[in-house]
């Protein structure tokens, strides 16, 4: 999996302050207005992109606040997208990328979806 470029921090800047999302944060940033794009735990403002994305906004719309790394990888973009990506970087990704279902037992317990599928 090739790396996804991240712009290098401003002159001065520490690790430290980089900015952190989270799945609530992003969807603050869900629409075309200001949209935000979760890829490799890294996000990006995609906004002026979306008009200019080769296979339309929609797709890029579909993925809002949510992790779109599978569906960034399956498409199999070229390294001349992925360098786009760099100056569109504004921070990390912190948290659950995807909030977890509960379903209810038999016996009325409250169980994790994943875990009672048997982890699948």
């Amino acid at each position: 999996m090739p790396d996804v470029p991240v712009s290098p921090a401003a002159p001065g800047a520490s690790a430290s302050s980089t900015k952190t999302f989270t799945i609530e944060d992003l969807k603050q940033y869900g629409t075309r207005e200001k949209f935000y794009m979760l890829l490799h735990d890294k996000v990006y403002d995609v906004t002026k992109f979306l008009d200019d994305h080769p296979g339309g906004d929609e797709v890029m719309l579909e993925e809002v606040a949510r992790d779109a790394t599978e569906a960034f990888e399956d498409v199999g973009h070229s390294d001349e997208a992925r360098e786009l990506l760099a100056p569109m970087y504004v921070g990390d990704f912190v948290g659950e990328k995807k909030q977890k279902k509960s379903v209810t037992t038999k016996s009325g317990a409250v169980a994790d979806k994943a875990a009672s599928a048997g982890g699948r």
